[in-house]
């Protein structure tokens, strides 16, 4: 199966929702969608399913004009971000409910609903009714249902957003191993970039109701097409520093200046805005030739596993990422190294020049 959206506007009490937007899906892949809030990521998949028309443009599938075609009509599954079940529907039910609309006899129904709660670790629960389920237990009892039919289209938005961190990172590493066992179009709705990594596949990053871009995960990661994308797909967000470029050094807004080389070394002179993810200021010297950086601290920020290190440097606030937590007091001192290697670079515009990634990949090619 192929689904594709062309030229696809969604306009709402004069508001724009999606802006222009053109993919193309194909059976047997993953994609995220990667946006924040009010992004347009619900809106793209009500328009997916078959929820909502467009206010303007074509959906195909597989060549096939469906524009306006209900969801009634589309072979489609979607989990919401709230969990919906039928209160009066024991579990077993509730899963078997899509499946009994379709020609399916009722030893393959009971087979299908067994084998997918199995699989989500409900099937111990199939004779309760969802109040007397936990959320967790509950939303894995809405996504079983969406399973058990085993559609072209499955539609996931933020689906783990209400549950708990741990309960969030088993979820999602069950449904990864389901998944990659399905040959339909699964497309998969976050805010996290950290999720969007886990998830891997294909990624789509929005913004304000547009696509920004999309590709393969990690390549989008490593070289995104311009500061816009650099800072939805970064938590905290990517660091930007206005930079001068001139007699062959990087003069840095910020009082810091160094010599260009590596992926560097060829930029023109002129006014740039280089980019440095959290994770690539350290507190420790890491590479050789890094700069060091005396500051304070700000604020320390525990997030989950991590702790985000907030430090003032000559009138400009920056964010260090390190692993594990750490208490530290605003005011007290702190060194912060990072190389220049680690750099991305955009234009005035804020399209991509040049990232540390497509330098690294260019010296593979060429067997360095």
């Amino acid at each position: 199966m192929g689904l594709k959206l062309v030229g696809v506007n969604k306009t709402v009490a004069g508001e724009v929702h999606l802006d222009d937007v053109n993919i193309d899906l194909q059976s047997g892949q993953r994609y995220v969608i990667l946006g924040r809030t009010l992004a347009g990521k619900t809106s793209l998949l009500r328009i997916l399913a078959g929820l909502d028309k467009p206010t303007s443009g074509r959906i195909y599938v597989d060549d096939n004009d469906v524009t306006g075609v209900s969801v009634r009509k589309r072979d489609v599954a979607m989990v919401y971000q709230q969990f919906i079940n039928y209160p009066s529907l024991t579990i077993y039910n509730n899963i078997a409910s899509p499946l009994r609309n379709t020609k399916m006899g009722k030893d393959e129904i009971d087979k299908r609903v067994r084998h997918i709660a199995s699989m989500l670790h409900i099937d111990n629960l199939l004779d309760r009714l969802p109040e007397e389920l936990s959320g967790g237990q509950q939303q894995r009892t809405a996504i079983a249902r969406a399973l058990a039919k085993d559609t072209q289209l499955l539609l996931m938005d933020e689906p783990l957003v209400n549950l708990d961190y741990k309960l969030r990172e088993e979820l999602r590493d069950e449904l990864l191993k389901i998944f990659e066992h399905r040959n339909s179009i699964v497309v998969y709705t976050t805010t996290e970039p950290s999720e969007a990594m886990m998830l891997g596949g294909n990624i789509i990053v929005m913004h304000e109701g547009r696509v920004l871009q999309h590709g393969p995960t990690a390549q989008v990661y490593h070289n995104p097409a311009n500061t816009n994308v650099a800072e939805v797909f970064s938590d905290p967000p990517i660091n930007s520093i206005r930079a001068e470029v001139k007699d062959g050094k990087a003069h840095l807004r910020i009082g810091i200046d160094f010599p260009l080389s590596g992926h560097l070394a060829n930029l023109a002179p002129g006014i740039y805005q280089f980019g440095i993810r959290p994770h690539h200021f350290h507190l420790t010297p890491k590479k050789d030739n890094v700069i060091a950086i005396q500051s304070t601290v700000e604020l320390a920020e525990i997030n989950g596993s991590e702790t985000y290190l907030h430090f003032h440097y000559r009138n400009r606030s920056l964010v260090l990422q390190e692993e594990g937590i750490h208490s530290r007091k605003g005011g007290d001192p702190v060194t912060v190294y990072v190389c220049p290697c680690d750099f991305y670079v955009f234009d005035e515009a804020g399209e991509l020049v040049t990232s540390p990634d497509r330098f690294r990949s260019i010296n593979q090619a060429v067997g360095a």
